[in-house]
C-alpha cells in the first residue's frame, strides 16, 4: 500500500511540474525574448493556475493512470485536463487584462494547452515505450512462436496489439488475413493483411506460420472449419477467440484465447434477439426458473438477467447444481435479487410453497429427465417428474395467476420411440391443457428444439472422455443423425419464443441440418491433434432401447407457420388426443407411483398412439382401464 502511495505521489509531483513548466515556455514562445523581464507577473500566473491544475490532477485520475499501458481514455483524460486548465487561464487573461498584476496575453493559453498536452503525453508515452522495450528484449530471448491472425477487425487487431505489448507470452504476430477487399493490402499496427482466407496455406508456409488465431468472434462454423482445415494441412496449430457472449465485460486478452471446439465447427450466425419483446415481460418482474442448475437452467439465468428482472428465484432438485450456479452469480454484479431454493417439481406442496411466498410471474419449466436409455430403465421417474411436475407447475400457474409459463420441450417428443420422449410429449399436451384454462393475461406455451452442445449427459462430454482415456468412440450407428445447437442460441430462442404470446402454442426453434454422430466423432479427433482409427477408433456398438436412427421437429400431420422472428416456427395447434385428458394423466401418474412399469407404458401409448415398446403384442386398453379405475 506505502509503495502505491509513493508511486502516486511523484506522478503527481512529475505531473504538476511538467504542466506548470508549461506557463513559462509559452510566454517565452509568445514575446520572443527573455522572460525575466515578466518574471514576477509569470510566477503569479503559475501561483494562480497550480491549485486548479491539481484539483484537475486529483478529479481526473491522471496520477492513477498507468503509464506504461496509457490508451485511448488515458489521453482523453489529459485532453480534459488541459483543455479546462487553459480555459481558466483565458479567463484570468480576460478578467485582468488591465491589470498590471496579471500579464497574460491572450495567445499564452493557447500556447500553453499545446504544450501541457504534450508534455503530459510524452512522460507518459516514454514510459510506455520503455517497458515495451524492455519486455522485448526479455522475450527475445526465448523461442517465439510466429502467429497469423485471421480476422483484421476489431477483435483481431486488439490481440496482435495484446501480443506485441507482451512479447513474454512468446506470441509473434506476423500479420491478417481477411474476406474484406477494402482490408486487403493494408496494414494495421504496422502488419499487413496479407490477403483473403484461401491464402492460408501460402501465407502460412511462406513466413513459417507456427499458430493460426481465429479473432473473429461472429464467425459461423463453417469458416471456422475452412480454416481448421487449411491449417491443419499445414501443420500449423489453431486456436479461436470465443464468441461475443462467451466474453466477460467484452474484454478480450491473451488468456482468453483457447482451442478451438466443436461448438465451434456446427456455430451458425449469431441470433439476433427482439430485445423489446423480451424486455416487455422479464423486465421488473420476478422470474422463476425450474431445473435452474442445469446446463439449458443455468444459461436461462445468466440470459434472463440481462433484461434486469426484478427478481430471479433458482429452483433445483441438485443441492450441488444449486450451489454452482449460485457461486456463480455472486461474483457478478446485478441488479437483481437472486433466490436460490432446493426443491423438487414433483413435490407439489414445497412447489405451491415456493411460489405463494415469492409470487413469481414468469417462469420457466427446464427441469426433466432426459437420458433416454436411463428413462428406459426408470420408466416411472420419467413420468412423475416430466409429467407430474409439469403438471404440478401448470396447475399452480392457473391457481396463482402466473402471467407466463415456458415449457422447455424437445425433438424427442415428435413420435416418441422411448418413455423420456413420451413423457415430454405428454408434458406438451398438460400445457396446451392449461392453456385452454389461462385467463386473458396469461399465456402457457411450449419450446421444442433438439440436442444442445455441451450438456451434461451429452455425447460431446462422453466422446471427450473416451478421447482423453485412450478408449475407442463409441457410436451407436453409423447412419444415426441428430440436430444440434449451442446451449446459449437455445437459451436465447426460449426467451424470444416466450415473448411471441401466443397462447397454448408449441413453438418450434430452428435447429438447421441435422449432423451425423460419427462425423462429430471424427472431428472431435482431429481436433485433439489425434487421426480417425489410427490414434483413436471408432466403434459402432448397435442401437440402445428407445433410440431413433434420427430426430424430428414435426409430427407427419403437424404442419409449422412462420413467426415475426426468423429462427422460430410455430406448430399448428392440435386438440388434445383423449377426452378426460385430466383424469387419464392421473391414472397414468398412480401407475408410475405404484412402479408398475409395464401398465405405465401402456397407458403411454393410450395417450401418445405413436409410442411403442417391448411388449407390443396386447395394445388394447380395456383392461388397463379396469384396473386404474378400481384404484
Amino acid at each position: 500500500m506505502d509503495s502505491i502511495r509513493q508511486k502516486v505521489a511523484l506522478k503527481t509531483i512529475i505531473d504538476l511540474s511538467l504542466w506548470t513548466l508549461a506557463i513559462p515556455i509559452a510566454y517565452a514562445l509568445r514575446l520572443e525574448m527573455p522572460v525575466f523581464d515578466y518574471g514576477p507577473h509569470i510566477l503569479y500566473v503559475m501561483a494562480a493556475m497550480l491549485p486548479f491544475k491539481a484539483l484537475f490532477v486529483y478529479q481526473l485520475g491522471l496520477n492513477r493512470q498507468s503509464w506504461h499501458k496509457v490508451g485511448v481514455l488515458d489521453v482523453y483524460s489529459i485532453v480534459k485536463a488541459t483543455a479546462g486548465s487553459s480555459a481558466l487561464l483565458m479567463a484570468l487573461a480576460v478578467l485582468f487584462r488591465e491589470s498590471s498584476f496579471f500579464f497574460i496575453p491572450y495567445s499564452v493559453p493557447f500556447i500553453e494547452l499545446i504544450l501541457s498536452f504534450l508534455l503530459l503525453f510524452a512522460v507518459r508515452f516514454s514510459a510506455r515505450f520503455w517497458d515495451e522495450h524492455r519486455r522485448k528484449n526479455k522475450g527475445h530471448q526465448s523461442e517465439q512462436r510466429n502467429i497469423l491472425i485471421v480476422g483484421a477487425g476489431e477483435a483481431g487487431t486488439m490481440m496482435a496489439r495484446e501480443m506485441l505489448r507482451h512479447p513474454e507470452s512468446n506470441m509473434k504476430p506476423v500479420g491478417f488475413l481477411d474476406d474484406n477487399p477494402n482490408k486487403q493490402s493494408q496494414k494495421f499496427l504496422g502488419l499487413p493483411v496479407f490477403g483473403p482466407l484461401s491464402s492460408l496455406q501460402e501465407v502460412a508456409s511462406t513466413h513459417e506460420v507456427e499458430e493460426v488465431l481465429i479473432a473473429i468472434p461472429s464467425a459461423p462454423g463453417k469458416v471456422v472449419r475452412k480454416v481448421v482445415e487449411m491449417a491443419r494441412e499445414v501443420e500449423a496449430n489453431y486456436k479461436i477467440l470465443p464468441s461475443l457472449h462467451e466474453l466477460i465485460n467484452g474484454n478480450i486478452t491473451l488468456t482468453e484465447i483457447r482451442d478451438v471446439d466443436m461448438k465451434d465447427l456446427l456455430k451458425r450466425e449469431p441470433v439476433e434477439l427482439e430485445n423489446k419483446k423480451i424486455s416487455d415481460y422479464v423486465k421488473d418482474r420476478v422470474v422463476m426458473i425450474t431445473g435452474a442448475g442445469g446446463s439449458i437452467g443455468s444459461e436461462m439465468v445468466r440470459q434472463v438477467l440481462k433484461f434486469d428482472p426484478k427478481e430471479i428465484l433458482l429452483v433445483d432438485q441438485s443441492e450441488y447444481n444449486i450451489y454452482s450456479i449460485d457461486q456463480e452469480l455472486s461474483n457478478i454484479k446485478m441488479d437483481a435479487n437472486c433466490i436460490t431454493r432446493i426443491a423438487n417439481i414433483c413435490d407439489r406442496d414445497v412447489l405451491e410453497s415456493i411460489i405463494q411466498s415469492y409470487r413469481p410471474e414468469v417462469i420457466f419449466h427446464a427441469a426433466a429427465y432426459k437420458h433416454v436409455p436411463l428413462m428406459e430403465q426408470n420408466p416411472q421417474q420419467a413420468i412423475l417428474n416430466n409429467v407430474g411436475g409439469t403438471k404440478n407447475l401448470v396447475e399452480l400457474s392457473l391457481k396463482y395467476n402466473i402471467n407466463r409459463l415456458v415449457n422447455i420441450s424437445t425433438d424427442k417428443a415428435v413420435n416418441p420411440t422411448s418413455v423420456m420422449g413420451t413423457s415430454k410429449r405428454i408434458s406438451e399436451y398438460i400445457v396446451q391443457w392449461g392453456a385452454q384454462r389461462c385467463r386473458g393475461d396469461q399465456v402457457f406455451v411450449s419450446v421444442r428444439f433438439g440436442n444442445v452442445l455441451g450438456s451434461r449427459g451429452s455425447v460431446i462430454p462422453k466422446f471427450k472422455q473416451q478421447i482423453k482415456r485412450g478408449d475407442p468412440i463409441t457410436v451407436t450407428h453409423p447412419d444415426m443423425t441428430r440436430y444440434f445447437m449451442t446451449i446459449p442460441e437455445a437459451s436465447q430462442l426460449v426467451l424470444q419464443a416466450g415473448g411471441q404470446a401466443n397462447n397454448g402454442s408449441i413453438y418450434v426453434l430452428d435447429m438447421g441440418e441435422p449432423v451425423k454422430i460419427v462425423d462429430m466423432a471424427r472431428d472431435l479427433i482431429k481436433l485433439s491433434g489425434l487421426v480417425p482409427n489410427e490414434d483413436v477408433h471408432i466403434v459402432f456398438t448397435g442401437m440402445r432401447p428407445g433410440e431413433k436412427l434420427y430426430e424430428e421437429l414435426l409430427t407427419d400431420k403437424e404442419q409449422t407457420s412462420s413467426t415475426q422472428h426468423e429462427k422460430i416456427h410455430v406448430a399448428k395447434r392440435k386438440e388434445l388426443p383423449i377426452n378426460n385428458f385430466e383424469m387419464t394423466i392421473d391414472k397414468l401418474l398412480k401407475y408410475a407411483y405404484i412402479g408398475d412399469n409395464e401398465q405405465t407404458k401402456r397407458m403411454l401409448k393410450q395417450i401418445v398412439p405413436s409410442y411403442k415398446f417391448e411388449d407390443d403384442k396386447d395394445t388394447d386398453p380395456a383392461p388397463v382401464l379396469k384396473k386404474v379405475q378400481a384404484m
